[in-house]
């Protein structure tokens, strides 16, 4: 049986990969820091369908998708995911309580946004979050007013472009030094006239990822694995891991940053201690946004 890839995911225990055989059955693999990671990619890179209330719906025409792109769905896919999304502000009348929340990424990297109550932190360490703050919690509507307020009001945005988030990874500073500039974003917060009544205020609470995430063993980056191509192998030892990156050191040393996103939708293969061996030393085309 094939299975396809979905993507890394974080699930109670850390990271893990996701793999979809292309009918019900879904499962997922640990993945663990200072364990070597090995793998073939295979082909061809297929839509995964739609992914909605615990489950997935299959591609009706099983379609292709091109190799490049972090997202493995066709058009008509993508399109049903937008058309019940809270990112696209098509889900207004959700009834489930939502929370407004401060994301730390980097010195001065610091993002508003919201998140299901119910999905607790998960959001925020798919996005890479090295530390957060909740900041309030109610209904989605008043969530997203709230947000948009502390985007003008605190002068943070709601969007942060990946790529910076890794370039500032490996010099992160002390966990001290975070959760104070939290803590001052969050007192402003606090002081902003115009919060919805409806959303409940939440007292400041740093929550820190550094190491979830493992980071203390990235002390730099040489390049990044942004997406695959059929016939590519990807192998090192796992350091860490931050929202869709895989952080590995190849046998020669190199630090590579796998954005996992690009594996998702490939049928991945693991390989011998030989084959090893003999691509470690391969180039990465393109340290930001190449192929390998």
């Amino acid at each position: 049986m094939t299975w396809w890839c979905t993507g890394m995911r974080w699930g109670a225990d850390g990271p893990e990969f996701g793999w979809w055989s292309g009918a019900a059955a879904e499962r997922a693999s640990a993945v663990r820091f200072g364990e070597r990671l090995a793998f073939r990619v295979c082909g061809p890179r297929r839509c995964l369908g739609v992914w909605r209330g615990g489950r997935r719906t299959p591609c009706p025409g099983w379609d292709a998708v091109p190799e490049r792109g972090t997202r493995a769905q066709c058009a008509e896919c993508a399109g049903i995911d937008r058309a019940r999304s809270v990112a696209a502000d098509t889900l207004a009348d959700d009834p489930r309580p939502y929370r407004v929340y401060l994301a730390w990424f980097g010195e001065g990297l610091v993002k508003v946004g919201i998140t299901r109550a119910d999905r607790g932190a998960a959001r925020l360490l798919e996005q890479g979050a090295v530390a957060f703050t909740w900041l309030g919690e109610g209904p989605l509507m008043a969530a997203r007013r709230a947000e948009e307020l502390l985007r003008v009001g605190l002068g943070v945005p709601d969007r942060i472009p990946y790529e910076r988030k890794r370039m500032v990874r490996a010099g992160l500073g002390g966990t001290e030094e975070r959760g104070a500039e939290l803590a001052r974003a969050h007192a402003v917060a606090g002081g902003l006239a115009g919060w919805p009544e409806s959303l409940e205020r939440v007292p400041c609470r740093v929550v820190d990822h550094a190491g979830v995430f493992g980071l203390g063993a990235v002390d730099g980056l040489d390049g990044v694995v942004s997406g695959v191509v059929e016939g590519a192998v990807v192998a090192g030892v796992v350091v860490a891991a931050a929202g869709p990156d895989l952080h590995l050191v190849e046998a020669g040393g190199r630090r590579l940053a796998v954005d996992a996103r690009g594996l998702a939708g490939w049928p991945l293969e693991g390989v011998g201690a030989e084959t090893v061996a003999e691509v470690a030393v391969r180039e990465v085309h393109g340290v930001q946004g190449g192929l390998f």
